[in-house]
């Protein structure tokens, strides 16, 4: 087994080998510099992407075997407003048209870009918000994992010199190397966490979910999805690697997210993909409906029985699916979902789950998928535009990037983006936690207020760890 100042070693040698054959020079197009990017692969698949000073990013799912890291800025774009994506849209379109990408060792894997935006189009300046609404950013230093298999990816603007090349490249490898295959940390001794500020209280969570039920009664919504901030502090300074690696171990069937800008991390672990578009096939989650866990597998058995039967928690459901096949229908052809849904049972909570299938048309992307399928039912409400307006209305607070998106954007307009729950920003010692529960014809504060109390849980419990 290599070290990791071999492997560093071995990785300066292949750049030096591969930097005369990249093109140094290229026409710039209306909207985007051209890029390089050289893929060089890794003896071996690190155990997780190390956590260094500057902008970064990071989607881990455990169960799945796979991680995408990216570190430093190659090339970014900001965009906010209507628009935002679609304006991203063409923003990828022309880099996808100059970006030369080598792959000189046929690893099978390719360059990334990471695709993020807030959940409301509009701009709302918060306190310390440390992300613009919606981003576009290409990594200097890119990490893809698959199936026990590594590779890094450097990327720059063009023009650029061999030498500039040559010594960008080679202090991005060794900041990053010799921290890749460092054991993960493990877990502090549990620290208590204090909770500083709440909003809404219970006392203003029940006067939204009775103004909420009223317009349900009205006929004014069939649904809205009401949201709680949670900020809370710790008596040490939290740790991302080990809030990660913390997160990873109790939810492994989750995306664990990592958007680092400006000194803070919004970090979230979600179950719920918004998206999964890979060549000719699409997948969107439809997450809707929630029971809690029971310590014993007969009581859980039953709640999840329970779940699976209950007239509340399927048409919370079914408002998802039906939005979603709605979504889709000018975009997708042959759009399918099964009859019944699933039980997807987490460590803290058991949701309603179905898997839509589709198969986009022509020319659909990533970023018109997105715009189609954001907000969701289940993180917004229906109809989309009244619970939008109803929620901007009455929340407390602005949500920032809690309910909005962020996943990886292939060169060829593809990829995957996930739905931002079970999420905090973090910073220091404090932390700004975000849960929410779905409102419909007979929902009641007090469980609605429970279920959130139960998605809390799952960064509660890492954040004492960490």
């Amino acid at each position: 087994m290599q070290a990791p100042l071999k492997i560093l070693e071995h990785l300066e040698a292949r750049l030096d080998d591969r930097l005369d054959s990249l093109p140094l020079s290229a026409a710039e197009s209306s909207i985007a510099r051209p890029l390089v990017s050289l893929l060089l692969p890794l003896p071996r698949a690190p155990f997780s992407a190390p956590q260094l000073d500057g902008r970064q990013f990071q989607f881990q799912h455990a169960q799945r075997g796979e991680l995408h890291a990216g570190y430093g800025c190659a090339a970014e774009w900001h965009e906010e407003g209507p628009r935002r994506l679609q304006r991203l849209a063409d923003n990828a379109s022309a880099l996808a048209r100059c970006w030369h990408r080598r792959d000189p060792d046929d690893t099978g894997f390719d360059a990334f870009a990471m695709l993020g935006f807030a959940a409301s189009a509009e701009a709302v300046p918060q306190i310390e918000d440390h992300l613009p609404n919606a981003i576009l950013w290409v990594p200097e230093i890119g990490l893809r994992t698959r199936d026990g298999e590594a590779v890094l990816i450097l990327s720059a603007a063009l023009p650029a010199t061999r030498a500039q090349l040559a010594d960008a490249w080679r202090a991005a490898l060794r900041r990053l190397v010799p921290q890749l295959y460092q054991p993960p940390v493990g877990p502090l001794m549990p620290a208590p966490l204090a909770r500083d500020f709440a909003e809404p209280d219970f006392s203003g969570w029940s006067a939204m979910v009775a103004d909420a039920l009223e317009q349900i009664d009205r006929g004014g919504l069939d649904k809205v999805v009401l949201s709680r901030r949670l900020d809370v502090s710790g008596p040490r300074c939290f740790d991302l690697g080990r809030l990660i690696g913390a997160l990873g171990c109790l939810f492994p069937s989750c995306q664990i997210i990592n958007l680092r800008r400006n000194g803070k991390s919004f970090v979230a672990a979600t179950p719920e993909r918004l998206l999964s578009q890979q060549g000719a096939r699409l997948t969107v989650d439809a997450i809707a409906g929630t029971a809690p866990r029971a310590e014993t597998a007969a009581r859980d058995a039953e709640l999840a029985r329970t779940l699976l039967s209950c007239d509340k928690n399927l048409r919370e459901h079914r408002f998802v699916i039906d939005a979603i096949h709605t979504a889709l229908a000018d975009c997708c052809d042959v759009i399918s979902s099964a009859r019944t849904p699933s039980v997807m049972q987490l460590s803290n909570a058991q949701h309603l789950w179905s898997a839509i299938e589709a198969m986009p048309r022509s020319g659909t992307h990533v970023f018109d998928l997105a715009e189609r399928l954001h907000p969701t039912p289940a993180t917004n409400g229906q109809p989309r535009d009244k619970a939008q307006t109803w929620l901007q209305a009455r929340e407390p607070f602005e949500r920032g990037w809690y309910t909005g998106a962020a996943g990886i954007v292939e060169p060829d307009l593809s990829g995957e983006l996930w739905v931002l729950l079970r999420c905090a920003r973090v910073c220091g010692e404090r932390a700004e936690l975000y849960a929410g529960a779905g409102i419909v014809a007979g929902s009641d504060a007090v469980s609605e207020w429970d279920e959130t109390e139960d998605k809390l849980k799952a960064m509660l419990s890492a954040l004492q760890y960490a």
